[in-house]
């Protein structure tokens, strides 16, 4: 594909995408404003995402540290660089001065690796707690009985904010089936949100993907992760 004619088709696509989220809002009663378009761009080489970039996109999430850490210095400075991918411990050194948030905390142990992470380099992280709302065995993420206990436990760690939450909902053909999730998600961030607990914030929902961010956003979403709906399909045997 031509450079311009790829930067035409993701910048129609992005825009396409932005057109969806505000037609949602508007049957929700919400603003715009309230959601953040999050351009998954996993596997993508950096000169497309200069050109969603140049669409207007300045918020990118990437599943893995390292292809996270190659991109960052050869991508504009005010690109804001979402973790959304699960996070290994052992990793997490390499991100917490890097990365805007980090959406997929999902135990204690992670929680404190970051703790001690932000502590060593002076940052304060953002982060998210990933409930696996829909309790399947092939996702990571906290049950939705136990995100309560885990939230108090991590909003006593130096240097680690809690933002909200996050779910990754089964993949469906109809995204009406989904909605029942992200309901949940959002009743369980007002609960949690009512406790009034010192350091946790609940104002963020991550939530709804391709399939069904228009679902996502009408039940409150904040941020949804939209991939192949802007970069279109993935080619897996080209990863970075």
């Amino acid at each position: 594909m031509q450079t311009t004619e790829q930067s035409k088709t993701l910048a129609k696509n992005y825009n396409a995408v932005k057109e969806n989220i505000k037609k949602a809002c508007e049957q929700a009663g919400r603003s715009q404003e309230e959601v953040t378009l999050l351009a998954v761009s996993k596997t993508k080489p950096v000169d497309m995402l200069m050109d969603v970039y140049h669409a207007g996109a300045r918020d990118f999430g990437e599943n893995k540290v390292q292809e996270l850490v190659d991109k960052i210095p050869q991508l504009p400075s005010d690109i804001r660089w979402h973790l959304i991918g699960h996070l290994q411990r052992n990793k997490v050194k390499y991100i917490v001065d890097k990365v805007y948030l980090i959406h997929s905390v999902d135990s204690l142990r992670l929680a404190e690796e970051i703790s001690r992470e932000a502590v060593k380099k002076q940052v304060e992280v953002n982060i998210l707690i990933e409930v696996n709302v829909a309790q399947e065995e092939s996702k990571f993420g906290t049950t939705t009985e136990e995100t309560e206990k885990l939230v108090r436990d991590i909003s006593f760690l130096p240097g680690v904010h809690i933002k909200g939450l996050m779910t990754i909902a089964p993949f469906v053909e109809d995204p009406e089936e989904n909605r029942i999730y992200f309901r949940k998600l959002r009743q369980l961030a007002v609960d949690i949100g009512n406790k009034n607990i010192d350091n946790v914030s609940m104002s963020i929902l991550s939530m709804g993907m391709t399939g069904d961010y228009t679902v996502a956003v009408q039940e409150g979403s904040a941020i949804v992760r939209v991939g192949t709906g802007i970069f279109g399909e993935r080619d897996y045997s080209k990863t970075i």
